[in-house]
């Protein structure tokens, strides 16, 4: 990729910008020098995370939040985080459903991100790719998740405001608690509230992170929407809003955003070092090592020395 590719990026290109992320997707070799001219186009860009089980509404959510961004004068990137595959179904049903409706809208970029064929993480990938959406002028990128697990603590570390979306039957006190949402959440969204027991979970998220909450975080406030029919979507963007105004104030929007560069740094020098060490021949020695059924009887510990050493 060259200085017109930047040039196209910077014009809001999005068949330029579909490619550049394309490259990315592929592992292709992109030279450092663009790598960090993208960065600083777009270092600035507002990043949100929104994560929660399959059937929470996330999807319906990022819509809605699409909608209010673009009525603030926001221009969005969203891209759909799914750590197991790009066929998996859902998420990707979600995007086309909303690509549809912003096909035309220059303002409005979306992009499912998958893990298949794909040698390098799927977190690092998507801050590449959030790095091109904000070079492309995004005000504000959306990363979705689409699995559950260990990818809410990655968009955690990877945005400056993380959501967790939750329904009414999310479960009690104890189960949310083991998932470690209360260390992960800026703020929390019960979705579809008009269903039976969605008071109850409000009252008992409200009622836990006052108690369990860490002196280092501020208590993440809790919101109650139903997404598909568009209520409490408004109370919930100005919430966002606010919320960011408070962590700004307190100096933690800052501490993440230097948290999220140490960690970035951190990604790229392990996968540089990775990339370098399995080298062909490397690899054939692993092989070597590890060709018959005898090679159990070698700890790994000790192949992995012998590897090492060579």
């Amino acid at each position: 990729m060259n200085s017109n590719t930047l040039d196209l990026i910077r014009s809001n290109d999005h068949l330029t910008v579909s490619k550049a992320i394309t490259h990315i997707e592929n592992d292709d070799k992109i030279s450092n020098s663009f790598l960090e001219k993208i960065y600083d186009y777009g270092k600035d860009a507002l990043r949100i995370g929104i994560t929660g089980p399959p059937g929470c509404g996330k999807s319906t959510l990022t819509d809605q939040l699409i909608k209010q961004l673009i009525n603030d004068k926001k221009s969005v990137g969203v891209v759909a985080v799914d750590p197991t595959s790009p066929f998996t179904g859902g998420a990707l049903l979600g995007d086309r459903v909303r690509m549809n409706n912003y096909v035309w809208n220059d303002d409005v970029y979306i992009r499912s991100l998958g893990s298949k064929n794909s040698r390098g993480g799927l977190a690092t990938k998507a801050q590449y790719v959030g790095d091109i959406l904000a070079a492309s002028k995004k005000h504000v990128i959306i990363y979705e998740t689409v699995g559950v697990g260990q990818g809410e603590y990655d968009v955690s570390k990877a945005v400056d405001l993380t959501i967790v979306v939750l329904v009414p039957e999310a479960g009690d006190e104890i189960q949310l608690m083991k998932a470690g949402l209360i260390e992960v959440a800026d703020i929390f969204v019960v979705n579809k509230s008009d269903r039976d027991g969605a008071d109850r979970i409000y009252q008992s998220l409200k009622m836990m992170l006052h108690t369990f909450i860490s002196e280092n975080k501020l208590t993440p406030p809790v919101f109650s929407t139903s997404a598909n029919i568009n209520e409490g979507i408004d109370k919930l963007y100005c919430g966002m809003k606010d919320h960011i105004n408070i962590l700004k104030d307190e100096g933690l929007y800052n501490k993440k955003r230097l948290d999220r560069q140490r960690n970035r740094v951190l990604g790229i020098i392990k996968n540089n070092l990775i990339k370098d060490f399995w080298s062909k021949e490397k690899l054939n020695l692993l092989d070597d090592k590890i060709k018959n059924i005898k090679s159990l009887k070698i700890s790994p510990y000790k192949l992995a020395k012998d590897i090492l050493s060579e």
